[in-house]
């Protein structure tokens, strides 16, 4: 039996789940450095994981399912990443002060609305909440109605004012700026930030 690869750890400092996933495809405009993140509906599930979408018992189910059904796996799958790259831009767009296309809101919009088919209320202790209604015919597609919940709510939100764009030119991540002032520039300071700032000390060390 064939030895299952540790998964990719992902990334999570997008602040929302929607950012996340965008950003689940680093260097994306530098054709010679991208790396992709999500190279199979395995990928999916390690990122939901590791989101709190699923617990462990159930992204083990779903990896099972996927071993028995690879062509609805694979179909999921390329939903998946076109997805994920309406979301990257619809986001990048609002947070370099543009209107996102009317086509990619089109595609937002038909993502948000099979979601909020498989929400039902449910009776809790003294209330009531949101819960996912499951989907026999589509047991994959799961972890996409939450992402697609997620960019929904973040675009009707008061935050979606925060959104970010990394200016380190070999990034280009998104994420919430909730910083005191609003003066975030990277998407993590840890490596984009002190990237940037080796480079400028460099120039000028060089230049002077």
């Amino acid at each position: 039996m064939a030895k299952r690869q540790p998964e990719f750890e992902f990334d999570l400092t997008g602040g929302q789940l929607a950012l996340n996933f965008a950003n689940t495809l680093s260097r994306r405009h530098h054709p010679d450095r991208r790396k992709e993140h999500l190279e199979s509906y395995a990928d999916i599930v390690a990122f939901a994981r590791q989101s709190g979408i699923v617990s462990v018992k159930q992204a083990k189910e779903l990896r099972d399912y996927t071993e028995r059904h690879a062509g609805e796996a694979a179909r999921t799958f390329r939903k998946a990443i076109a997805m994920r790259e309406v979301m990257y831009r619809v986001f990048s767009a609002i947070a370099q002060g543009r209107t996102a296309s009317a086509a990619d809101l089109d595609l937002m919009n038909a993502f948000a609305i099979e979601a909020l088919r498989h929400r039902c209320l449910s009776r809790t202790d003294g209330g009531y909440r949101w819960e996912w209604r499951e989907d026999s015919k589509k047991p994959l597609d799961r972890i996409l109605w939450e992402a697609a919940q997620a960019a929904a709510d973040l675009l009707t939100s008061k935050e979606l004012q925060l959104v970010r764009f990394c200016e380190a030119p070999d990034c280009e991540w998104l994420f919430l700026d909730h910083s005191r002032n609003r003066s975030r520039r990277w998407c993590d300071m840890n490596s984009c930030g002190n990237r940037q700032k080796a480079r400028r000390h460099y120039q000028r060390t060089h230049d002077e």
